[in-house]
């Protein structure tokens, strides 16, 4: 008897325990019941009301009952739920400590569901702070674009006015321009899209980092970036597309921030497994509390003016180097200035080949 109490305290300690550490582990607490009964399954059952159907909330073992008169023991826990266990008959004073795990059981429940009612109201109330950034990116960001296309246009179509050969070139530029930046900024809104819909999928290759990185600098003015890719470098296993845009957002938003007159540096180097990416400007740099937040969909640092990009850019770069299985970070440029450190994977072995790059299917 003296043997039953200590057993059965132990127990009734552990459910206590486990109430006060907040474990939400269904699962575990059905195996930790059928261990400690020699069950062969224990199912947690439950109904919405009298005529419902059982339906099993969860279970473990072979073969679970699908309702509380099929199984060997059975244990009422409120008007709609019973925790049943099959395989041999209990005796009475084992009940005691039944109930006990059958009310844990239904707590765990109950927990599990207002964990899982909690995420998705985080993910609502995430979706609409997305859908008001994105409003004010449409209402400002993308209307500015277009108003200065629009103006050129019709500028060039007025009869009012004979433009010189100069004046006529300035507005067509500004026409290219503008294009330019509207094609910029839907295209990182469609990537974030996809990346939040989780339809980014890599098609991962072998390839050189210097057949990738310069064909990302096509958005820079030309002599703001400075290379430094060896030739002796291993191969990397990376999506090639989806590394071009990563590279392309990472590099001009290091020259957005740049002074005048001050070259980004793209620096690559292997450690190990990895091949470690650097691009460092001598811009004002960002503190330590808002380095994880640039990373953030729709954020702009500081005073960033209104029109300088929606604020993704960073953040579609961080999607794409994740999905690639690499990370990507900030740090202090030592001097002043932020450094972006990009690791991939050194390509070690065979690698499943893409006949074309996934930003294509993303284009």
């Amino acid at each position: 008897q003296a043997s039953r109490l200590r057993a059965e305290s132990e127990i009734l300690s552990f459910l206590a325990g486990s109430v006060l550490r907040g474990e939400t582990a269904l699962d575990a607490l059905l195996e930790r019941v059928r261990e400690t009964f020699a069950m062969e399954s224990v199912a947690l059952l439950e109904r919405h009301s009298d005529v419902d159907p059982w339906t099993r909330a969860g279970s473990v073992g072979p073969q679970p009952v699908d309702r509380p008169e099929a199984a060997d023991v059975d244990m009422p826990v409120g008007d709609h739920m019973a925790l049943a266990l099959s395989g041999r008959v209990l005796p009475a004073e084992d009940r005691r400590v039944l109930a006990a795990f059958a009310a844990q059981a239904a707590v765990v429940l109950d927990r599990q569901r207002l964990v899982g009612e909690a995420e998705q109201a985080r993910e609502l109330a995430e979706g609409n702070r997305i859908r008001t950034a994105l409003l004010a990116a449409v209402s400002h960001d993308l209307r500015t674009p277009l108003a200065g296309i629009k103006a050129a246009v019709t500028s060039l179509r007025s009869d009012d006015v004979e433009w010189s050969e100069e004046d006529r070139a300035e507005l067509l530029e500004g026409i290219e321009h503008g294009a330019d930046r509207l094609d910029h900024l839907v295209g990182n809104l469609l990537d974030m899209s996809r990346l939040q819909t989780g339809t980014v999928t890599p098609l991962m290759r072998e390839i050189d980092l210097d057949e990738v990185v310069p064909m990302a600098l096509g958005g820079v003015p030309e002599n703001s970036v400075e290379l430094d890719i060896p030739e002796s470098l291993p191969m990397v296993a990376v999506d090639p597309g989806l590394l071009e845009r990563a590279v392309a957002n990472i590099v001009e938003n290091a020259v957005k921030y740049s002074p005048a007159g001050r070259r980004v540096t793209v620096a690559a180097s292997a450690l190990g497994d990895r091949v470690e990416v650097r691009v460092v400007d001598r811009g004002p740099g960002v503190p330590d509390e808002a380095k994880d937040r640039i990373f953030e969909p729709f954020q702009r640092h500081g005073d960033a003016p209104r029109g300088a990009g929606v604020g993704l850019g960073l953040a579609v770069a961080r999607g794409f180097v994740d999905a690639m299985g690499g990370t990507l970070a900030a740090e202090d440029t030592p001097g002043g200035g932020l450094t972006m450190v990009l690791n991939l994977s050194a390509a070690s072995g065979p690698v499943p080949a893409g006949t074309e790059s996934s930003v294509r299917a993303l284009s």
